[in-house]
């Protein structure tokens, strides 16, 4: 695992909206804005089962993330990586954490009982920065 430079992790621990590109079934790439933060070496996301950059990390467990400093345009980290790991169990705690993050609230207010979240944890392969 890469870790993401020090200077460069403030970009996944603001609440800033990153890029999160999947590897659709004919290879085209297919781009989401999404939450994010840093734990534990791994980008971490959350997403609800179905949704399409759910079906592209379980069948093709490779991901990009891009997130850009909103402060300065060509500050920037990329991520690219690899599913490191897939949890269900995960999936509520964390969105109800990342809302708290980039929404302030301690519930993720569009909670749907009929939708299964899901957390992805995405170990870098490379890192790339600039800025």
């Amino acid at each position: 695992m890469i870790p993401i430079p020090y200077a460069y992790q403030d970009l996944f621990n603001r609440p800033i909206i990153v890029s999160l590109a999947t590897v659709q079934p004919d290879g085209q790439p297919q781009v989401t804005p999404v939450w994010a933060d840093y734990v534990d070496g791994h980008v971490r996301i959350n997403t609800a089962a179905g949704r399409q950059k759910h079906t592209n990390l379980i069948e093709r467990p490779q991901a990009t993330i891009l997130s850009v400093d909103p402060d300065n345009g060509q500050r920037y980290v990329e991520v690219r990586g690899r599913v490191a790991e897939v949890s269900e169990e995960t999936g509520v705690a964390v969105i109800d954490k990342l809302a708290h993050d980039y929404m302030g609230v301690d519930v993720y207010p569009l909670h749907n009982p009929e939708e299964t979240r899901v957390t992805f944890l995405i170990e870098p392969v490379r890192v790339v920065t600039s800025g």
